[in-house]
Order: C-alpha cells, then structure tokens, then sequence
C-alpha cells in the first residue's frame, strides 16, 4: 500500500479499533483463555491476580478455573520473555520470544550481576541444582528453590535469589508453573513446553511478533511496538519492514499506525455507536494500556495520576468508558460476595447499571456473588 493510499484514523479510531483489536468489545471476545494470550502475543502478569482477570476478562465465559486449567495443561505458559517482567504468553512461543529478546536484556545486566555480587559460575551453578531437581516432570515452590540454592552455599538475600530465576528464565532452563496455593511454582522449560516444530531466520520471526503485536494491538506505532518487546527502535522497524507487506499503515495527525487486517465491525457506524456508550472494568497493568509507548490515546492526562499513583509503577485496575480510561475499580472480597468501589472522573449515574453488569461479570469470574457498590469521585483519592 503506498503513502497516498493509507487511512486517516480520526482521535476516536483508535480507541474503538483498539477495543476490537484486544477482543475487550463483547462481539469480540473468544472462547478459550489461550486464544486470548495468543492473539495478543504476551499479556503483563506481575500480578497475578490482575493477569488472569486481564485473560479472562477477553473471553465469552469469564471464569478463573477456564484460565488456571490452561495454566495446568500447559496452554499458557508464565515467565519473563520481555521487558524483565512475568508475561503469560503461548507455550509454543515462549523459546522463540527468548531468542530474540532475551540477549539485549542479558547485554544490560552485566552491571546489575556485579551490583548482586553474582558470576556467570554461579549462575551455572544454580542452572545444574534446578534441572537436578525439577527433571523427572516435578515442580519446585519458590521457597523451596530458594532454600535449595542457600544450602548449595548461594545467598538469595537482597534480590539475589530473585535475580537468579530471572537469569534462569532467561536463558531457557525454567519458566513457571502452576501455582500451588498462594505459591508461585518453577518447571524446566523444556520439559513443560511443546516440542519446536522449527526455528526461523532472526528476520521472519521479527516479522511474525510484528505481525502478532499489531494483530492483537493496532493500531499501533513503531515506537509502542519497540517499546512492548524492548527491542531498540531501529529492530522494531527492521521488523516492521520486514512484516510490511501483511500489515495495513494508517495515519492520525502527524503518527503512522499499523495494524493487520480491518478489524471485524470497526467501520460500521452501528459497532462505533455501541462502543461509544461501553462500559469495561479492566484489570491493572492491563495490556490495553501498558501495551504502548504513547498512552494518550486512550488515557486522559488529568487521570493518570491516579491510574499510577505516586508514578510508581503500580496501574491500578480501570474503568473504561467509551473506549478510554475514565476511572477505577476496586474490589473488597467477602465469604460469600465481593464489595465495589468505584471512582470515576465525572459524574456515576449514566453509567451506574453498567458499572454494576461489569461488576457481576467479575464475580461470575470469582464464582461469588455481588455485594455492595459504592460510587465516589476520582478527585482526592490519591
């Protein structure tokens, strides 16, 4: 497609596109978790509670067992393929992803190894203790790993231990298990995930996570694509190029967007008049709004600061009206039911039903009932 071919994309595109795009609208949604993770390719999942409400949410039939079942039978796998931070991505991707990403993050940790006072030795040391006791198929909790690398004589103490699994992980020797409980468990990578059918030249698989990340996330730029992968700027294009003849360029102002194929129901005025009048409690770090450089498309400025208080890293889980973030939502869990609060930046009552539909989908989730719900203003929450 030439320059003077592309779509101009109007300030309300993007949202309503991208609502499509990440299977948030409801026509959207799929049947399985694993279809949702991936078609996006890798959702955030630092927190697990939020990361599996972020899988279910895009689903028909919203339910945390449907997600954990995956989990266990190995349809979504969890580790840290990019960006240094736990993503669940598609078991058959993840050795790929590590291959392309994984050696510009390994690049960048030489000073933080000598900060930790660990060594590429020891690294293999802990490398031999975990495949000794995870081959056969087992599984070992966090703490007991960590207990297996202090009896070797291998501190863990100030983020050593965590710094360890992360360079494991990295390196393909483990990636995450199942949770036991409230504990995070570790498997050996190669045990867990499915055989490689074959392994492409760097640039077409630069060219299908392209392709992948503008499927599940356009329209998107060259710069939200670097920064989702955290490949320099100069390989996300590279990639990009290499992806061209299978994605669509759009413009908005002076910005070029890619997606792939015309989402379904995106130009229809109908599908648009519906989307205008949405309503959608997404999780924290949602990837509707960590999955860009630029999030100005769909975040208010006068809201951010209360969507990452204290602008430390922490999202707090969002309320999205109309395609962009209008809000937050907290849950209280009770024995039975789970109480709500709601804050929003204008006024509750148009939106009051709906907030609370979206409210008892999330219980479904749980398999709670509904409890109370309260409605304050967004201002002077912080």
């Amino acid at each position: 497609m030439t320059e003077s071919e592309e779509s101009i994309m109007t300030d309300n595109d993007i949202p309503f596109r991208r609502l499509l795009r990440q299977r948030i609208a409801e026509e959207a949604r799929f049947d399985k978790p694993e279809d949702v993770v991936r078609h996006l390719g890798a959702v955030q999942a630092q927190d697990y509670h939020q990361a599996v409400w972020a899988i279910a949410s895009r689903t028909i039939h919203a339910r945390l067992a449907e997600v954990e079942r995956a989990i266990e039978e190995r349809r979504i796998v969890l580790s840290w393929p990019m960006r240094g931070t736990i993503h669940a991505v598609p078991a058959e991707g993840l050795r790929s992803m590590l291959r392309l990403l994984a050696p510009r993050r390994l690049a960048q940790d030489k000073r933080r190894m000598e900060q930790l006072e660990l060594s590429e030795a020891i690294v293999e040391r802990c490398s031999r203790l975990v495949q000794d006791a995870l081959g056969g198929g087992k599984r070992i909790a966090r703490d007991d790993l960590m207990r297996s690398f202090e009896e070797a004589g291998i501190g863990t103490a100030g983020q050593r231990g965590y710094h360890l699994i992360w360079r494991l992980a990295q390196a393909g020797i483990l990636c995450i298990g199942p949770r036991e409980g409230k504990q995070q468990t570790f498997v050996l990578a190669d045990e867990w995930l499915p055989p490689e059918e074959s392994e492409p030249a760097k640039e077409e698989a630069l060219a299908r996570l392209a392709i992948r990340y503008f499927e599940g996330h356009g329209p998107a730029t060259d710069r939200d694509f670097a920064w989702w992968t955290g490949l320099t700027l100069t390989e996300a294009r590279q990639a990009v190029e290499a992806a061209r003849d299978r994605l669509i360029p759009n413009k908005q102002g002076s910005r070029e967007f890619w997606e792939t194929a015309e989402p379904a129901s995106a130009g229809r005025t109908d599908a648009k008049e519906k989307l205008e009048d949405s309503v959608y409690l997404l999780a924290g770090f949602d990837e509707y709004l960590l999955g860009y450089a630029d999030r100005s498309d769909v975040l208010p400025e006068a809201v951010f600061p209360y969507v990452v208080p204290g602008n430390n890293g922490v999202f707090m889980p969002l309320v999205v009206i109309g395609g962009r973030i209008a809000g937050l939502w907290k849950r209280k869990p009770k024995a039975r039911s789970i109480d709500f609060e709601f804050r929003l930046a204008g006024p509750a009552e148009p939106y009051r039903d709906r907030l609370l539909r979206e409210a008892e989908r999330y219980c479904a989730f749980h398999g709670l009932a509904l409890g109370q719900a309260e409605f304050r203003s967004l201002e002077g929450t912080r």
